[in-house]
C-alpha cells in the first residue's frame, strides 16, 4: 500500500445532472466537502455536453430532466468513444421496475439510487462504492 492516497494530486471529478435546484446544490456542496471536484448541469442536454467535454470520473444522472431526459442523454453518451465506458450512477424518484431495469442494464450503469428512499449520506456512500 502506498504511503499516500493515489489520488492526492488529482481530485475525482463528479458531474451531477439534476434539475431540482435545491437537491443539486445540497449534493454538490456535500460532495465538495467530501473532497470531490464537482461539476453540475441542470438538464440532460447540458449534462451530456459537459460529460463529453470534461470527462468526469462519475456521472450522477437524474432520469426526469428537461431538454433531454436522462435515458436519452445516456444513450447519446454511450455512442461516444469515451462515453461508452463512462461510469454512470442513475438517481431518480422512479421505482426500478422491469422496464427501467432493462433500460439501465442495456446502457451498463454502475448503479441505481431511488432519491425518495435515500439520504444524502447514503448517496455519498454509494458514490464511493462505485468509484
Amino acid at each position: 500500500m502506498p504511503p499516500f492516497p493515489l489520488n492526492l494530486f488529482k481530485k475525482t471529478k463528479i458531474l451531477v445532472v439534476e434539475d431540482d435546484n435545491a437537491l443539486r446544490k445540497v449534493l454538490c456542496d456535500k460532495l465538495a466537502m467530501e473532497g470531490f471536484k464537482v461539476m453540475e448541469a441542470r438538464d440532460g442536454q447540458e449534462g451530456f455536453k459537459m460529460a463529453i467535454m470534461k470527462h468526469p470520473d462519475l456521472i450522477l444522472l437524474d432520469l426526469m430532466l428537461p431538454e433531454m431526459d436522462g435515458i436519452s442523454a445516456l444513450e447519446e453518451l454511450r455512442k461516444d468513444s469515451w462515453g461508452a465506458a463512462a461510469k454512470v450512477l442513475i438517481m431518480t424518484n422512479l421505482k426500478k421496475g422491469e422496464s427501467l431495469g432493462a433500460q439501465t442494464e442495456k446502457y451498463k450503469v454502475a448503479g441505481f439510487i431511488e432519491k425518495a428512499d435515500t439520504s444524502i449520506d447514503d448517496i455519498v456512500m454509494k458514490i464511493k462504492e462505485v468509484l
